[in-house]
C-alpha cells in the first residue's frame, strides 16, 4: 500500500537524534530516505535500540565528505533528490562542500533543511550544545512552583523531538509547494527557537491577580498514594471535573467551589486532595476517580507505558521482524497507513 509521501526522495546527512527523527517520520509516511553516515558510522550506533528506531525503512551509505570522492557521491544522490537534511553547526556543511549554495548548484530545486541548536544566525549560532542546553535557555526547565528546588534534567529530549517535528512539517509544506512550482527552499530550524516558542515569553498571566497557571491549580498535579504509587490529576478550570474529584475523594462542600474560588483557596483545596489520595492505595484511588469521571492517569515508567492496553491497542509500539520493539508512527491513517 502506498504512503502519503510516496515519491519524496530524501538525502539525510544528520547524525545523533534531531534530524534522523525528522527523516524517520518522513520515511514512516513513505518517503525514500538515504542516510549518509560519516566514516565509522553515526555515533547513535552506540545505542542500538534507539538507532533502530531512527533508521527503519532507510537505506544507508558511508561517505567521507572531506574527500572529493565522498562529495561527488553526495552530489550524485542530491541530483535526484527532493530534500537534503543536515544537523551540523552553521558553516560546517559549507566547509564540507555540501552547503545550501553548493547543493543548489547541483539541484536548483532542492529543499535544504538545516537543524541546529541556535540557528544559522544570531549571537549563539556557533555555540555547541545539546537538548538540555536549548531547553534551559528557552525557560523550559525553570521550576514550575516556588517550592521546587530548582531546574532538573527532563526525561524527554523536547528540543530534539520538537525541532524534528517542526522540520518534518516544514519539509512537507515546502515539498507541496515544490510539486506545484518547482521551487526549492532553505529551511532553518533552531532547536532553542522551537522550545522557546512552545514555552512562551511570560512567567505568568497577570489578569486576575490570582495565582498564575505555573503556580498550580487545585486538583492539578502529581499525587502519592498510600502504597507509594503516583497518579496525576488534571483539573484546570472545569467545575465539573473538580466536582468529580471531590465526589470520588469525599471532600464534601469543597466540590461546590467555583474555579475562581478554588484559586483563592488554592493551598487548602490542593492539600485536601493530596491528603485524601495519600490515605488510599493506588488501585482504590484510581478506581474511585475513574468511576467519578475525573481526569486521572497513573504516572507510569516508560517500560510500563509500553505494555499499557491503551498504547498496545493504538499500536504506538510495534514489533519488528527481528523481534525488537520500536516506536511506531503516532498517528493513524485510514487509507495510506504508515510503514510498520
Amino acid at each position: 500500500m502506498s504512503g502519503l509521501l510516496d515519491g519524496m526522495r530524501v538525502v539525510d546527512a544528520g547524525i545523533w537524534r534531531p534530524v534522523p527523527h525528522a527523516t524517520q517520520m518522513l520515511a514512516d509516511l513513505g518517503a525514500d530516505v538515504v542516510k549518509i553516515e560519516p566514516p565509522g558510522g553515526d555515533p547513535m550506533r552506540a545505542f542500538p535500540e534507539l538507532f533502530a528506531d531512527l533508521t527503519a525503512h532507510k537505506r544507508s551509505v558511508e561517505l567521507d565528505l572531506k574527500t572529493d570522492g565522498g562529495r561527488q557521491r553526495a552530489y550524485d544522490l542530491v541530483r535526484d533528490a527532493d530534500v537534503f537534511t543536515e544537523g551540523w553547526r552553521p558553516g560546517v556543511a559549507s566547509r564540507l562542500g555540501v552547503g545550501y549554495d553548493d547543493l543548489r548548484a547541483v539541484n536548483p530545486s532542492i529543499i535544504y533543511c538545516s537543524v541546529s541548536g541556535y540557528g544559522q544566525d544570531g549571537p549563539l549560532r556557533d555555540r555547541p550544545g545539546h537538548d538540555l542546553n536549548y531547553q534551559a535557555l528557552a525557560g523550559a526547565i525553570a521550576p514550575r512552583h516556588a517550592r521546587d528546588p530548582g531546574p532538573a534534567i527532563p526525561r524527554v529530549p523536547v528540543a530534539d523531538l520538537a525541532a524534528a517535528t517542526v522540520a518534518a512539517m516544514v519539509v512537507c509544506a515546502a515539498w507541496a509547494r515544490r510539486l506545484r512550482t518547482g521551487e526549492g527552499e532553505h529551511i532553518d530550524v533552531a532547536m532553542a527557537d522551537v522550545v522557546a516558542s512552545w514555552v512562551g515569553p511570560r512567567d505568568s498571566v497577570a489578569v486576575t491577580g490570582l495565582p498564575a497557571p505555573a503556580d498550580g491549580s487545585a486538583g492539578y498535579g502529581v499525587y502519592r498514594c498510600a502504597d507509594g504509587v503516583y497518579l496525576t490529576l488534571a483539573v484546570i478550570a472545569e467545575d465539573h471535573f473538580w466536582q468529580a474529584v471531590c465526589d470520588a475523594l469525599e471532600l464534601g462542600v469543597l466540590g461546590e467551589l467555583s474555579h475562581l474560588a478554588r484559586l483563592r483557596r488554592l493551598a487548602e483545596c490542593d492539600a485536601a486532595v493530596r491528603d485524601a489520595i495519600a490515605r488510599l492505595p493506588s488501585g482504590d484511588a484510581l478506581a474511585r476517580l475513574i468511576g467519578a469521571g475525573a481526569p486521572v492517569a497513573p504516572a507510569l515508567r516508560p517500560s510500563e507505558a509500553a505494555h499499557h492496553p491503551q498504547f498496545v491497542s493504538r499500536e504506538v509500539f510495534v514489533t519488528t521482524p527481528g523481534g525488537t520493539i520500536r516506536t511506531g508512527f503516532p498517528a493513524r491513517l485510514a487509507h495510506h497507513p504508515p510503514r510498520a
